[in-house]
């Protein structure tokens, strides 16, 4: 996953955004023209034979990108600079079609939802809020050749480092024969499938359901469900507790005395008037939380426990978990 600026969802909002400025500008020393890239793309190829890569399934990766290509470069260089509120946010990513596509996915898949559950002891709701958030429930994957992409933010050279590694990753994956190169596709920022993780995630979490066969966060709804779950278990997922729930709380509390680093126990949240959402008192008060309000007073306010850090480590932003949150809340 590629963390979120200004708590957006990687894509979910990006077809709303107006069109992108066509030019695209090439650092000095680059170009779009074949002859150095070709260069480059030899370079990539020793790398990867010296790392016992096959060399077929190399030839057949690199023969996807010819030249670097310009629509990635022209979405990685101009991507908007401006700020939703958290309800802007909460209306656009949350939306009521979202939602009963949700609905329908889990209902469609409600054994698969709770054997990997179970297996991996991970609630469902942050299962289907990560799905739905990160694809509309596999709706929207991304097109992009993804040795393409990354061969051609490699080269770009602006984050060559990160994204050579994450190249290097993907040909990996290819010579592990969990899918071909031709049908490696995803975001043009190399985040892949349905759970929208880079190689370098898909290493580490990517799961087969039940265990045995390729890993698929394509289309193998068990596979893109487990994967999920894996990421949160290892992140230290809490069964059974919440990751948080929208709270009342007076306007005598500041901003300065809340946020995801002042944690309380619910006793002393209680004695400083906070409420759940309906008004009565929590049923335990040694439990501790944090309280988090995006929009500052007169904006809604949540209390968040432990779960609601583990969903950040998937994304790290505020708005993500909450939105996360909210949508497994609302599906399962």
């Amino acid at each position: 996953m590629i963390p979120v600026r200004s708590g957006l969802s990687r894509r979910g909002l990006l077809r709303a955004l107006p069109p992108l400025a066509a030019a695209v500008t090439i650092p000095a020393g680059k170009s779009l023209a074949a002859g150095s890239y070709a260069t480059f793309l030899d370079g990539v190829r020793r790398d990867a034979e010296a790392k016992g890569i096959p060399s077929d399934i190399i030839s057949r990766a690199l023969a996807l990108t010819r030249v670097p290509n310009p629509k990635v470069i022209k979405l990685d260089r101009h991507q908007p600079e401006f700020t939703l509120t958290w309800a802007q946010y909460r209306e656009k990513v949350l939306t009521q079609e979202k939602v009963a596509a949700g609905k329908a996915a889990v209902a469609q898949n409600r054994k698969t939802f709770e054997e990997v559950s179970a297996h991996y002891s991970v609630d469902m709701p942050p299962l289907s809020g990560i799905w739905g958030l990160e694809s509309y429930y596999g709706r929207i994957t991304g097109n992009f050749h993804i040795i393409d992409a990354l061969a051609t933010l490699a080269y770009e050279g602006r984050r060559a480092s990160f994204f050579r590694s994450e190249l290097m990753k993907a040909l990996k994956i290819l010579g592990d024969g969990d899918i071909t190169p031709e049908a490696m596709k995803g975001s043009y920022a190399g985040a892949m499938g349905q759970p929208q993780f880079m190689p370098s995630a898909y290493l580490t979490y990517a799961q087969s359901f039940p265990a045995g066969g390729p890993r698929n966060i394509w289309t193998s709804i068990p596979d893109i469900l487990a994967s999920i779950a894996n990421y949160l278990a290892k992140c230290g997922w809490r069964s059974g507790e919440p990751w948080g729930q929208p709270v009342q709380m007076p306007d005598s509390l500041t901003q300065s005395q809340i946020g995801r680093q002042n944690t309380r126990t619910l006793d002393a949240w209680m004695q400083a008037g906070v409420r759940r959402e309906d008004g009565s008192r929590f049923s335990r008060g040694d439990v501790s939380g944090a309280i988090v309000r995006p929009d500052g007073e007169g904006g809604e306010a949540f209390m968040v426990y432990h779960n609601f850090n583990v969903i950040r480590r998937y994304n790290p932003s505020d708005y993500y978990a909450l939105g996360v949150g909210l949508m497994g809340n609302m599906t399962t």
